[in-house]
């Protein structure tokens, strides 16, 4: 795959593993692994689905004997044993469960758990991403521009959010935070050093999805300030008249440039 597929299958993986860590919780939490979400990050790995007894489990080919199990419940456990021996600890039978050595088995699985919970996921989210080339060129970026400005121009928001989205995590600027939004619009900005419980964004990429206006501003706007709706009002409404905002086709050379520079370190 070429840089673009290669970002934004990097930002599927990030938001299922968002998805699935924020599902996780403590037994008693009341929380359920979204095996969903789960399932489907699964798929992009090299473990096979394999049912014994009632478990779901998945198990990684190639990775010793015995192999690397993962069985898909609350705890998500990846245990380095057998199947059977996973559906003994997980599922016993009656007759199983007699046996003293069975019990201590049952009791503690510490012996053969090479993780559990957040650091499953974690781990699978970092396998993927780190067998993704993320390295781009000055080519990649100037299809990016290409993209940004066709879709701009036939106002295809979907097209207009992906390019945006793809330029985002390039520079690492995440969402606004939801002090930060507007109704109908799509924002992200480079987080600077803030106060406690304090989001500050400067510069700020605004889309509307109504207008089909994109504005760049190297304003801060902060997540305390009474007046922050007015603010990034103020922003959309004076893009390209101003010294500190770009509005339109302009933004994307912005970014551009931006991304480039990332690159040369």
């Amino acid at each position: 795959m070429g840089f673009k597929e290669n970002i934004l299958q990097k930002i599927r993986f990030d938001q299922l593993h968002t998805t699935i860590v924020n599902s996780l919780g403590p037994p008693d939490s009341g929380r359920r692994l979204d095996k969903e979400a789960m399932t489907r990050l699964l798929k992009y790995t090299g473990y096979a689905p394999a049912t014994v007894r009632d478990l779901e489990l998945y198990i990684k080919p190639d990775s010793g004997d015995p192999p690397a199990i993962l069985l898909l419940d609350n705890e998500l456990k990846v245990y380095k044993t057998t199947p059977e021996d996973v559906a003994l600890r997980k599922s016993p039978t009656v007759k199983e469960m007699v046996s003293i050595r069975n019990a201590i088995k049952i009791l503690n699985d510490k012996d053969v758990v090479i993780s559990r919970g957040r650091e499953t996921a974690d781990g699978l989210h970092a396998e993927l991403v780190a067998a993704l080339d993320l390295s781009f060129t000055s080519a990649d970026l100037d299809g990016l521009v290409a993209d940004g400005n066709a879709a701009f121009e036939n106002a295809y928001a979907d097209g207009i959010v992906e390019i945006l989205t793809i330029f985002m995590e390039i520079l690492e600027w995440p969402p606004a935070p939801k002090a930060l939004q507007l109704s109908h619009h799509r924002i992200w900005g480079r987080r600077l050093a803030k106060a406690v419980n304090e989001t500050v964004l400067s510069p700020v990429v605004i889309y509307s999805l109504i207008h089909n206006t994109l504005c760049l501003s190297e304003t801060q706007v902060r997540s305390r300030d009474a007046d922050r709706q007015e603010m990034l009002h103020a922003i959309i409404d004076n893009a390209g008249e101003d010294g500190e905002t770009l509005a339109g086709a302009a933004v994307w050379e912005a970014l551009k440039r931006r991304a480039h520079a990332m690159s040369r370190g």
